[in-house]
């Protein structure tokens, strides 16, 4: 990162309660007395917005703005927390007292000069909010609405939002690191739902990044206008409820099934990539614990988790500790190669940190955590990937699910999905849900396309209460076999 982005942030932390470097340095010491490995202070700012339309009335404008900082102390696998919304030096003192006095071993840590790593962003260091009038994001909104109901006299209702967020980050830790972060992220989102008769179905879309909201608006004669991306959105908002409308009942039992790429990643996000975040094999609570070097997938298959892409949502120049994100590789022709780790986890288990220390906010702990997640594209197009299905399902688009991270079992409901009948795409369904285990599914991998393809930009990870935005991606996959739920009599 450019040297002027930790000098713009550092100034906008400590200018105000007339703090100095010399004083963290100070306050560092304090954490650092007896009994305490390694401490670090991390400094946010977050302004966020969103606007909502449904009705064809825009009904909510939401604004909040929220900084502070968080200190933590570690000693062994003993972590002190405490955090401030007052960044004023009396309080990080206080704060720095009480994450010290929750450990209770470990050896004095030692305070390492300060080194502030250049790394290029990203992305820019834009503010979303202040990038187009608000007058403009009304009226964006509305186009939205009026396109979405003139493509088909079905959709009887239209739901439109747009969401801004201005992140300023600061990390400083023992060990060294001085580090700062300015992240935007835009969001865009659409549902409609769609009457015939007594039948009503839903679709949605969206997207997203690191960008502001110039992505979703063009200047037409000195106004703004929806951008072709943000009409397209509509577009496949309103496709996907016009199909479901047409959709019979899904079939149940064991069979073949081909994910579509891009979204369905998200399948692989919670069934695999949580499996493979250091904290959970440290604890031996994984279903990969312990097989680092082993056969977990099929030959066909590579999974990366990559924090380094331009813009997307999931990306970070650096992480929540400083350390700059990387493109590791989790799984390599079937091979488990490494887990995610955050600094805490990394040396607990004796190897380094892969830049996936992340956390929602200054009052949350850090912990591993994905960035964008994907399998790596293989040699099959997707057209003969269909044609060697007999009798099958295409799961184009998924929405809800659960993992249990230990046994990797997994439920998920696919939102659009069509029979596969003698190698073509027939009938859409409704009610699929697919059941299995990720370790069993990814062994079932038969098929790899060539056709790699990253979500839209909407993704958002849950993980013991606290939520970041992430990214997932795959090209076409077929699965041999697994267990789909379905509502067919």
């Amino acid at each position: 990162m450019t040297s002027n982005i930790l000098q713009s942030v550092q100034q906008h932390f400590l200018a105000p309660g007339a703090i100095s470097l010399n004083d963290l340095w100070s306050v560092m010491g304090t954490i650092l007395g007896k009994s305490v490995d390694n401490a670090d202070l991390f400094f946010q700012s977050n302004r966020h917005e969103s606007w909502s339309l449904e009705d064809s009335i825009v009904r909510d404008g939401h604004y909040n703005a929220d900084s502070g900082v968080g200190i933590r102390a570690m000693a062994g696998d003993k972590t002190g927390f405490a955090y401030s919304e007052d960044l004023l030096l009396p309080a990080l003192q206080q704060s720095a007292l009480a994450a010290r006095s929750i450990a209770k071993i470990g050896q004095d840590g030692i305070l390492k000069p300060a080194n502030s790593r250049q790394i290029t962003p990203l992305y820019a260091a834009s503010d979303p909010l202040t990038s187009i009038p608000d007058k403009a994001k009304i009226s964006l909104l509305e186009e939205i609405d009026r396109y979405a109901r003139k493509l088909d006299p079905r959709i009887i209702q239209v739901t439109a939002s747009i969401s801004g967020n201005y992140e300023q980050m600061m990390v400083m830790a023992n060990d060294g690191t001085l580090m700062a972060d300015i992240r935007p992220l835009v969001r865009c989102s659409i549902s409609v739902i769609a009457e015939q008769g007594e039948r009503r179905e839903k679709g949605s879309a969206g997207a997203g990044g690191r960008e502001d909201y110039k992505r979703f608006v063009e200047l037409n004669n000195e106004q703004y206008c929806a951008s072709a991306e943000t009409l397209a959105l509509a577009k496949d908002a309103v496709d996907q409820a016009l199909i479901n409308l047409e959709a019979i009942d899904a079939p149940a039992g064991n069979m073949t099934v081909v994910l579509g790429p891009g979204w369905p990643g998200v399948l692989l996000h919670e069934a695999i990539g949580h499996g493979l975040e250091g904290d959970f094999n440290r604890k031996g609570s994984s279903a990969f614990s312990g097989r680092i070097g082993e056969r977990v997938a099929s030959s066909i298959c590579t999974i990366v988790d990559n924090g380094t892409l331009e813009n997307r949502r999931g990306s970070l120049t650096i992480d929540d500790e400083g350390t700059a994100t990387n493109c590791t590789t989790l799984i390599e022709n079937g091979i488990l190669k490494a887990y995610m780790q955050d600094k805490r986890n990394a040396r607990l288990m004796g190897t380094q940190s892969t830049g996936n220390g992340r956390r929602e906010s200054y009052a949350h702990l850090p912990m591993p955590r994905m960035t964008n997640t994907y399998m790596l594209p293989g040699e099959s197009e997707h057209e003969e990937i269909i044609r060697s299905v007999k009798k099958g399902i295409y799961a184009s688009n998924f929405g809800g699910g659960q993992v249990d991270i230990t046994s990797g079992k997994f439920v998920f409901s696919a939102s659009q999905a069509f029979l596969i009948e003698g190698g073509k795409i027939t009938a859409p369904i409704k009610g699929a849900t697919l059941i299995g285990n990720g370790p069993e599914i990814l062994n079932k991998v038969s098929m790899v396309g060539n056709n790699l393809e990253l979500d839209q930009g909407v993704g958002i990870c849950g993980k013991e209460g606290q939520s970041v935005p992430v990214g997932v991606g795959q090209p076409t996959l077929k699965i041999d076999e697994i267990t789909i739920g379905g509502t067919a009599s």
